[in-house]
């Protein structure tokens, strides 16, 4: 979507500022005695910091820096400051940040101090006075930020399609009888025409309107998220059949009211596909939720092809036909690998400080002669499950491994990062094949980067970190790949061994059309390279994307502005931005 307007903003979590954490502080005076300062301190063992006041000027004066100074000196700290005040206590370059300054502009500015500052209270200066904000506060609020645009969509503050995926799958996971439970997948007919005609701003306000108005038909028991583009969907639960159909005629009749926009009366409709529990046959290789929104996805096409502004329900196995694809694909997985259908192509990576494309991601793809191009978002859940993944992933690192010693022996070395499935971790089986892959192809392991996701880290983090640790002692370059699509936490980076973060394209998407989205990613750039890592953002699809992240201090980038992911003889020689 374009510039979202103000009635477009999100609504379910407002941008903080320095402020609204602050807390009052007690002010002494900067001629009060230090042994006074000491005993108030020693009176109230809660108290972490006092603000002085000296004439207009606010300074921040923490316990540790007044048992530090006192307890200094041989022991004769007490003696020497017997006389001195308050502002002789107060230390050079005390930090005092606005009120109205946001989050991430402050854990920035916190990030730059020297490490014995980094982690004392902050001084906030308001309208009303002197006010103190711990630096854990400031990083605990952006993380639960950074999670809250993980799991919601930025537009109209439902749940995300993630969010959907992980409620569902516990709601369904924990319920004792599955047949009163329900999806409905609505789709806005006709909302294309209103962007091309009126613009992307009055689309963006079309799609909140028509949120609100699905929110004021779900119970508190239900799920409604917002998948992508004009796509909703509704997990309901405890319903039969009739009120099922109750609810998605409401749906189809509420959407037909005009919605008002810039001056405007603008109509659209809906089409709604149902699908309960019963109407899915259980499938081993589908979630229960997964199941239900494909076959609702079905029905709602139903719907379309009747002509639209309709419900439909899937009638018998034969409509189902979309879901019956992932059998198919089953079915043609060992063909695949007997005929070695499975190709990497690689995407490079820009360094915004040299130009150059040094380093590339190794991407998986599979024609094949019934299916056509089947995307991995397909086939690797499906190997997942088959275990076919670690079949699948020895070949990629043999594959990677082989094509970057070709590259080094031509004269253009170049990084290659090969992606690794959560079950490669669990079954310690990655840096067995990996020693094992360079010491065979005779490449040097710095030309090698292992990328994984954040669940993969999480599952089990003391075995993820001893793994992934003895390949940082080999020379191998870790990533975390996607970061901010899970349990991204400060905590997280600082536990791993890693040596990259890569910035999911969910966060990218709109840096240049929110400044509260430009300000999260700069805060986690900031965050990274404090640790010592380096960033790649990923997705960057437009040059105003490119220039911002430029700006923000990216180390790389990644997307269809650099280039799609191609067959490694079509990289070219030297590749110089």
């Amino acid at each position: 979507m374009g510039t979202i307007s103000g009635a477009a903003r999100r609504r379910d979590n407002p941008i903080v500022c320095l402020a609204d954490l602050a807390t009052g502080a007690e002010i002494v005076s900067g001629a009060t005695p230090v042994a006074e300062i000491d005993r108030v301190f020693r009176a109230d063992r809660q108290l972490g910091s006092l603000v002085v006041q000296d004439d207009d000027d606010y300074f921040l004066l923490t316990r540790e820096q007044v048992e530090f100074t006192l307890t200094g000196r041989l022991g004769y700290g007490r003696g020497l400051y017997a006389r001195a005040t308050a502002r002789h206590m107060v230390p050079e370059n005390s930090l005092a940040l606005p009120g109205s300054m946001g989050l991430s502009k402050a854990a920035q500015r916190i990030l730059k101090l020297p490490g014995n500052q980094r982690y004392r209270d902050v001084l906030v200066l308001t309208v009303d006075g002197p006010r103190v904000v711990s630096v854990s506060q400031i990083f605990e609020r952006l993380s639960a930020d950074f999670r809250h645009a993980a799991l919601h969509d930025s537009l109209t503050g439902l749940p995300n399609r993630r969010q959907l995926t992980e409620r569902g799958a516990a709601t369904l996971d924990d319920a004792g009888d599955l047949s009163r439970f329900a999806v409905l997948y609505v789709d806005l007919d006709g909302f294309k025409a209103i962007n091309d005609t009126f613009g992307h701003q009055i689309g963006d306000e079309i799609l909140v309107s028509f949120a609100e108005r699905l929110r004021q038909m779900v119970r508190p028991t239900d799920v409604l998220a917002r998948l992508g583009g004009d796509e909703f969907a509704m997990l309901l639960v405890d319903v039969d059949a009739d009120q099922l159909r109750a609810i998605a005629d409401r749906i189809v009749l509420g959407s037909s009211v005009p919605f008002a926009a810039d001056g405007h009366q603008l109509y659209v409709s809906a089409s709604v596909g149902i699908a309960m529990t019963g109407d899915v046959a259980e499938e081993q290789q589908l979630s229960r939720l997964d199941a239900l929104l494909r076959h609702a996805d079905g029905a709602m096409i139903k719907a379309k092809q009747a002509g639209k502004r309709q419900v439909a329900r899937l009638d018998g196995q034969g409509e189902a036909a979309p879901i019956v694809r992932n059998a198919l694909i089953r079915r043609r997985l060992p063909a695949a690998f007997e005929t070695n259908a499975f190709v990497l192509h690689y995407q490079p990576q820009l360094d915004l400080a040299s130009g150059e494309c040094s380093a590339v991601e190794a991407l998986l793809r599979w024609t094949d002669p019934v299916l056509g191009s089947v995307s991995p978002a397909e086939f690797i859940p499906i190997m997942e499950l088959s275990g076919d993944i670690h079949r699948i992933g020895r070949r990629v690192i043999s594959q990677a491994c082989a094509q970057a010693k070709l590259w080094l022996d031509a004269g253009t070395p170049r990084r290659v990062a090969v992606n690794v499935s959560p079950l490669q971790l669990a079954a310690r089986t990655i840096v067995p094949e990996l020693e094992a892959a360079l010491e065979r192809h005779g490449l040097p392991a710095h030309l090698i980067q292992v990328e994984i996701t954040e669940g993969a880290a999480i599952t089990d983090l003391p075995r993820a970190i001893g793994q992934l640790q003895r390949l940082r002692t080999a020379g191998v370059s870790i990533a975390l790949d996607d970061y901010g699509t899970g349990f991204s936490s400060l905590a997280l980076l600082r536990s791993l061994p890693l040596t990259a973060v890569k910035i999911d394209k969910t966060f990218i998407d709109t840096i240049d059309s929110s400044s509260a989205e430009a300000l999260l990613v700069g805060g986690v750039i900031d965050t990274a390279h404090a640790l010592g890592l380096t960033v790649t953002a990923e997705g960057v699809e437009r040059p105003c994307q490119l220039e911002l992240l430029r700006d923000l201090r990216c180390d790389t980038v990644q997307g269809y502005l650099i280039s799609r992911p191609v067959a490694p003889e079509a990289l070219p020689a030297r590749w110089v931005d």
